[in-house]
């Protein structure tokens, strides 16, 4: 990334400022504005966030607010109510309190003499997500919104759930949240008060994994915060973006079809971070875009911005199968609309045979196939968010497909696009009342190699949806869709086609109550790849990103590096499988404000031979914080198990504060729950 030391503005940077809310409690900002001639009021960008504006995301956020502060915009990084400096305690996502907060920040920005009375919202991940319910809500002051890495639909399409099952990375990001969920203000901001807050923040907290699995239906807990619900609630222009690589770029594709107001898509090959930030590579010059898009709406000028295509995206090229890419080949291609005036739909058909695009033969019309996969297939997938700071991508398939139905093309006579959702009709029926299909599509290179291309899960008690879910009848023949992941896509000639269908997905996903056996009935099957119509025009428009920039870093100096693993383990005289995760961020020193930050967080998930009842996910996590004599550490440790009939949770938190020479602890605390499995 190119560092812009002279920008348009000089910047005016305030660390700390509090904002009052309607019940007195203060949020914690940090405020970058232009140095205007004659103090001339500017558009203000919000992100509001819970990852530490101190240390958590220090360096990101003086890298993009210091750079759009520099083109003329007031830029205010808020933390949540009980995160950071921040009065109270954090006590769920997206709650009515986090969103009313919201609310009164805009409009107490709004009312600044620096600010000209608008105000944009911008934010990846948790500040994608309010920005657009916020957006839903209609804030005066609210002109426009730039989400990135969020969701329309909290139960679809979030971190906890896919298709009705329960997600792995739900049990992840739970833990996450726990652990950063314990940690205090710091003192040189709030002074004496730091350890009254932090021992309030210690006695609130919970494993919020415990409200998450009360919910394993779509029920209002996931309705509320999901602008699915009401798309014409959203009244200003929005621009989304999401990367291949992250778990979040379906809802780019629907917010583009269902949204009524001004609205355009990028997504790129990257992972669950800021483009210009991105890996897999290539990375872009995406605080360029952002500005473009906010001078249009925000200062009336004319950047061309709406004059390109609706939906900008990375076609990716075929690549050999690896948990981590430097980078992505490919280029980049734009639609008009979406969905687009032009798609053709490419439909095969299943045979013993493989996938056909023939008619059905009168051999096919009755056959019947069925698989009960091994539990452990699902150890090379990789995350259902992948960070792209670890190992953490799909891996080469061949070695799930061992355990899967498998469904080969013909080598391909000519190359072959694809952009949008590829979805599967089929008749299948279920040994056991409560099962789940995992479906993948590979592109199989000449010398065999699998590299997976996208995937989707179903739940088959969520086959006519998660509001109400049924079990299934023994035996009885049921008629499914499943939709995978939206991609874009293009396979060379001679290069084959891979549908893999598996009964067990772990450990992205948690298992079924017990093994399965599904029989697949192959008449009248379909697999529905959209296939791309090359229009020259819209490609032809799509710009040439520039090369990422942004305002200087603040100086860190490493203490201890960072390390990341992904290991398989298999034990073969008692048939135990670990998946063994280690994300050590390192330690580090932020030296303006000489604070050591030190994180590092490990995840074990266990299976024993096909014992649907023997899975387990362990996470821990480490972190530290020390200035001189002030130090603090804590500890955080979850355990998620399952019977056939419900979910025990097991959960702990250690506090410890240093005194003198010696550390002491200063809270314990640990909860076991039970929750009954709901049809999951």
């Amino acid at each position: 990334m190119k560092t812009v030391r002279e920008l348009p503005a000089a910047v005016i940077e305030e660390e700390n400022v509090f904002i009052s809310m309607p019940d007195g409690a203060r949020l914690a900002a940090r405020i970058w504005r232009p140095d205007a001639p004659n103090d001339a009021p500017s558009p203000a960008i919000l992100e509001y966030i819970p990852y530490r504006k101190r240390f958590g995301t220090t360096v990101r956020d003086a890298v993009t607010h210091g750079y759009l502060a520099g083109h003329g915009y007031a830029c205010v990084r808020v933390d949540l109510r009980g995160s950071g400096e921040s009065d109270g305690v954090l006590r769920d996502e997206y709650l009515e309190q986090e969103l009313a907060d919201g609310e009164a920040v805009i409009d107490w920005i709004a009312r600044q003499p620096w600010c000209d009375g608008q105000v944009a919202m911008m934010g990846i991940s948790w500040g994608g997500f309010n920005a657009l319910q916020l957006a839903a809500r209609r804030p005066k002051a609210l002109k426009t919104v730039i989400t990135l890495s969020s969701t329309d639909d909290r139960y679809a399409d979030d971190i906890h759930h896919m298709g009705g099952c329960l997600l792995g990375d739900n049990l992840s990001w739970a833990s996450v949240m726990l652990s950063y969920n314990t940690l205090p203000p710091d003192p040189a901001l709030v002074g004496a008060r730091w350890r009254e807050m932090w021992l309030e923040r210690l006695a609130h907290v919970t494993p919020w994994l415990e409200t998450w699995l009360a919910h394993q239906r779509r029920d209002a807990y996931w309705r509320r915060g999901s602008v699915c619900e009401d798309y014409g609630a959203v009244a200003c222009p929005v621009f989304a973006v999401g990367g291949w690589a992250d778990g979040y770029s379906n809802a780019v594709f629907r917010l583009l079809a269902n949204l009524s107001v001004p609205r355009l898509g990028l997504i790129g090959p990257w992972g669950h971070r800021y483009p210009h930030f991105g890996a897999p590579g290539p990375a872009i010059g995406f605080l360029q875009e952002a500005l473009r898009w906010l001078d249009h709406w925000l200062k009336g000028v004319d950047t061309g911005v709406m004059d390109e295509p609706m939906l900008r995206a990375w076609m990716q090229e075929s690549a050999p199968p690896t948990s981590q890419y430097a980078h992505r080949p490919g280029r980049w291609v734009g639609e008009r609309s979406w969905p687009p005036d032009a798609m053709d739909l490419r439909v095969f058909s299943l045979s013993p045979c493989g996938l056909t695009e023939r008619a059905e033969t009168a051999a096919a019309a009755s056959e019947t196939v069925s698989v009960q996969s091994p539990l452990t297939v699902g150890l090379f997938a990789g995350k259902w968010c992948s960070y792209a700071s670890g190992p953490d991508l799909a891996h080469d398939q061949r070695q799930e497909d061992g355990g899967a139905l498998v469904f080969d093309s013909a080598p391909l006579s000519e190359p072959l696009e694809i952009l949008g959702a590829p979805t599967l009709e089929i008749d299948v029926c279920a040994d056991k009342p409560v099962a789940m299909i995992a479906a993948r599509l590979s592109d199989i290179r000449p010398n065999d190699e699998a590299t997976r291309v996208t995937y989707g899960l179903l739940n088959l008690a969520h086959r006519d949806g998660s509001e109400r879910p049924a079990p299934l009848e023994p035996g009885r023949r049921y008629r499914i869709r499943l939709q995978l992941n939206e991609i874009a896509q293009s396979f060379p000639a001679g290069h084959k086609l891979r549908l893999s269908l598996s009964s067990s997905y772990w450990p992205l996903a948690w298992p079924p109550p017990e093994p399965v056996r599904l029989t697949f009935h192959l008449r009248h099957s379909r697999f529905v790849l959209p296939t791309r119509r090359s229009d020259g025009r819209a490609d032809a428009s799509v710009i040439a990103f520039a090369p990422p920039e942004g305002a200087a870093a603040p100086t860190r100096h490493l203490l201890r590096p960072e390390a990341h693993a992904w290991t398989v383990r298999r034990d073969l005289a008692s048939d135990v499988s670990v998946l063994d995760v280690t994300n050590d961020r390192g330690c580090w020193r932020l030296e303006d404000i000489d604070l050591e930050v030190d994180a590092a967080a490990w995840e074990w998930y266990r299976a024993r031979g096909n014992d649907f009842s023997s899975v387990s996910g362990e996470t821990l996590w480490r972190r530290g914080l020390a200035r001189g004599d002030w130090r603090i550490r804590t500890e955080t440790r979850t355990i998620l198990t399952s019977t056939a009939k419900s979910f025990q949770l097991e959960a702990q938190v250690d506090a410890y504060e240093q005194a003198g020479y010696h550390e002491r602890r200063v809270f314990c605390r640990s909860w076991s729950r039970e929750t009954a499995r709901d049809l999951v």
